[in-house]
């Protein structure tokens, strides 16, 4: 009887060893799993991100052309107004000074 039961205290030994085992086998399994699936949300959040980064650099880039284009004409427009002024002030002064001329 008391062979039998040390036979029973190893049996039950050995069987909680391999349950230890199988369920560190089973955690290390989840471990890897979750980590695997970890990577996989953190390359899908990464290729989403770059994906809207390049979105919002074109259109970032087609608004500052637009802006650009839009400020460019706003120059060309002072610079046509400007040089029309010069032009008749130029023309101003030049009748100015052939009257000074004429009646000096």
């Amino acid at each position: 009887m008391f062979i039998e039961s040390i036979k029973t205290i190893n049996l039950a030994e050995e069987e909680a060893r391999k349950a230890i085992l199988l369920a560190q086998d089973n955690a290390n399994e989840a471990i890897e799993s979750a980590q695997m699936a970890g990577k996989d949300i953190v390359a899908s959040t990464i290729a989403r991100a770059e994906s809207e980064i390049a979105h919002l650099t074109r259109t970032m880039d087609h608004k500052a052309t637009e802006e650009a284009m839009e400020l460019a004409s706003t120059v060309a427009n002072r610079q046509a107004t400007l040089r029309a002024r010069a032009e008749r002030r130029l023309e101003e002064a030049s009748v100015l000074i052939f009257e000074r001329i004429v009646n000096v």
